[in-house]
């Protein structure tokens, strides 16, 4: 029997804050993941969603790691990275323990990433709408994607799994219409890792020294 085409859509920062983050597992090869997890599926193409960071003061040389990553995910042939957008603006919070006669609120900077689950729809839908997969794997636990994976699953009557990248707290409204959800452990983490040193066309580079 033939394997199921099947497309992998994957919630960079969702992956990252969700399952890698604190953790020894950064330097992720996605595509062994997939492989890992969908033994039985063919993974005709993997869609990367994520977004450019700028420096912070407390971090100047997280850009330089997130290219270092972003320059070993294309290294796999049937992957594309998709690219969102951060919107930073002042907005006031209320203060948790405010001191008795001073401000109740302060002013703070938030900085959203804008376009990866709206970016992951549509994809998601048009590929489905056209043809290209038998089935469509989300790697999120974003259940602000329940409703793309509704449509995909109702109206074009294809199947929708889901990796879970916080398999501790898994999003109910995903669970409600996906076809499965597997979770992301530790252990598949771990032996789904780059080599340290990879070259590509422009020569040798390796995992960041801080990712250890």
């Amino acid at each position: 029997m033939n394997e199921m085409k099947t497309i992998v859509y994957v919630d960079g920062f969702n992956l990252y804050y969700g399952a890698v983050k604190g953790t020894a597992y950064k330097w992720l090869d996605i595509l062994k993941l997939c492989q890992l997890l969908l033994p039985k599926n063919q993974i005709i193409k993997i869609k990367y969603f994520t977004a450019l960071v700028t420096a912070r003061p407390s971090d100047m040389d997280q850009p330089n790691r997130q290219q270092i990553y972003l320059r070993a995910l294309r290294s796999i042939r049937n992957l594309e990275i998709i690219y969102g957008h951060f919107l930073s603006h002042e907005i006031m919070m209320p203060l948790a323990n405010p001191a008795m006669g001073g401000p109740k609120y302060i002013r703070v900077i938030k900085t959203e990433e804008k376009g990866s689950d709206v970016n992951i729809a549509a994809h998601m839908i048009n590929d489905g709408h056209i043809g290209l997969y038998d089935v469509a794997v989300v790697l999120s636990n974003d259940s602000d994607l329940a409703e793309p994976i509704k449509i995909v699953r109702q109206e074009l009557n294809l199947p929708v799994g889901v990796l879970n990248p916080i398999p501790a707290h898994p999003s109910h409204e995903l669970q409600k219409y996906a076809t499965f959800m597997k979770p992301i452990r530790k252990k598949v983490l771990s032996v789904s890792q780059f080599p340290e040193r990879m070259r590509d066309v422009n020569g040798e580079f390796h995992k960041p020294p801080t990712w250890t």
